[in-house]
C-alpha cells in the first residue's frame, strides 16, 4: 500500500541534527500543523538515526485517509522502510522513534518488530485517555518488556506542550475516533 503524505509536510523541515528536544519540537510542529489542515488526529512522529538526521516522518491519518492503522507511528515506520528499502529497520542501523504520544496497544506490537531500538515519548497514556481516545489493551510493563529487548524508552520530553497539542486538538472540535 502506497500512502501519501499531506503535501503540506514538504514545507515543514526537519532540524538539520535532531536530538531528543529538537525532535520532539519538529514532532509536535507536524502534530499542531495536522490540527490546523484537518487532515489527522493530534500525533506524530519522526525516525532519527544514529547520526542525529530524520530518516522519515509521518503523522496520524487515519481520518483523512479513512483507514484505522494510519496511526502516527505505522505512517513514519511505512515511509522509513519505503526510504530505505527494508521491513527490517534494525539492518540499516540504531534508530530512535520520536513520538508526540505514548504508543497505543498496536503501535507497540509495530515498534519492535520493525527494529527500532529507542523511542523518546511526550505525553503519557494517561493524557491521551483523559481527552477521550481508547489506546487499547496495553500491558502495565510494556517498558520494562521493552527494555529487556534492548529498546530503551525516554518518557516526558516536551510532555506540557504535548498537552497543550491534545487540547488544541479538543478545542478544534476534530473527532476523538476509537473504532466504536
Amino acid at each position: 500500500m502506497k500512502i501519501a503524505l499531506p503535501e503540506w509536510m514538504e514545507r515543514v523541515k526537519p532540524p538539520q541534527y535532531a536530538d531528543d528536544e529538537s525532535a520532539m519540537r519538529y514532532v509536535l510542529a507536524l502534530a499542531e500543523r495536522n490540527i490546523e489542515e484537518g487532515t489527522g488526529g493530534p500525533f506524530a512522529a519522526a525516525l532519527v538515526d544514529e547520526n542525529e538526521r530524520v530518516i522519515a516522518s509521518g503523522v496520524n491519518l487515519v481520518t483523512s485517509l479513512k483507514c484505522s492503522i494510519l496511526h502516527a507511528e505505522i505512517v513514519t515506520i511505512m515511509m522509513a522502510s519505503e526510504r530505505l528499502g527494508t521491513w527490517a529497520l534494525a539492518e540499516r542501523g540504531r534508530f530512535t522513534l520520536v513520538v508526540t504520544a505514548e504508543p497505543c496497544a498496536m503501535c507497540l506490537g509495530a515498534i519492535p518488530w520493525a527494529g527500532i531500538k529507542r523511542i523518546v515519548m511526550s505525553v503519557r497514556d494517561e493524557d491521551i485517555r483523559a481527552i477521550g481516545f481508547d489506546e487499547g489493551n496495553k500491558p502495565s510493563g510494556w517498558i520494562e518488556h521493552y527494555t529487556s529487548h534492548g529498546i530503551d524508552v525516554t518518557r516526558d520530553v516536551m510532555r506540557e506542550e504535548g498537552i497543550k497539542v491534545l487540547g488544541a486538538y479538543v478545542a478544534s472540535g476534530a473527532i476523538i475516533y476509537n473504532g466504536d
